[in-house]
């Protein structure tokens, strides 16, 4: 039962972020890298991303005139989108890369998908902070760039590690036992529910850092 709940959620979220894409590729996002942010979010987050997408993220498109009159507590979400889909595809790259090399730490390999999939959803993050921040500052060079998206990006990525790393664990000595292999529908629905958590931990993070100018919202 539980792989058959795992195939459905995944196709929903599959689906939700093709029915997004399809939009981006009609009305283009004014910031270039959201139209990546999107359909990432589509995978995990599912029918809410396309919700929260056609209520909010459309406002940003280059060819659409929606008057803005999101809150902040929407702005904030949109910022915690933007860092936490760097996250997704930092730690989904990461997974595949551990079960292909076959590394272990202390024996585990959970502590190696800990450990790879935080430098790849690190590196991944600053890197949609980059591409966030540099196109408004070019004048301030790659450098302030750079060091803006680290200042940026930090905290809010060690909260949404705490949120996934958390669940992963629950499910690696809790839940199973024996824990579900990548290579199975019901890991990477684990590996769902886990960007749900942390998106989750990560949102008071990201009002924090916004609220103290470390951040812009989007």
């Amino acid at each position: 039962m539980l792989t058959i709940i795992s195939w459905i959620a995944l196709s929903i979220g599959i689906a939700s972020s093709i029915i997004i894409l399809i939009d981006i590729i009609r009305h283009p996002q004014m910031m270039t890298i959201m139209n990546v942010v999107w359909p990432i979010n589509g995978w995990f987050f599912g029918p809410f991303a396309i919700w929260s997408y056609y209520k909010w993220g459309r406002l940003k498109a280059k060819n659409l005139d929606i008057e803005d009159k999101r809150g902040q507590a929407a702005k904030v979400f949109m910022s915690t989108s933007h860092c936490s889909s760097g996250c997704t595809l930092g730690d989904a790259v990461g997974v595949p890369f551990v079960a292909i090399t076959g590394l272990t730490i202390a024996g585990s390999t959970l502590f190696t998908h800990y450990t790879v999939q935080f430098i790849l959803a690190y590196l991944f993050g600053i890197l949609f902070q980059f591409y966030a921040i540099y196109p408004m500052h070019k004048d301030k060079g790659v450098s302030h760039a750079i060091k803006t998206a680290i200042k940026a990006d930090s905290f809010s990525l060690i909260a949404f590690e705490i949120g996934m790393f958390g669940w992963m664990a629950i499910v690696h000595f809790l839940l199973f036992t024996q824990p579900p292999e990548p290579t199975t529908a019901t890991y990477w629905f684990m590996m769902q529910i886990a960007m749900i958590l942390g998106f989750l931990t990560s949102y008071p993070a990201n009002w924090l850092l916004v609220k103290k100018g470390l951040k812009e919202a989007m």
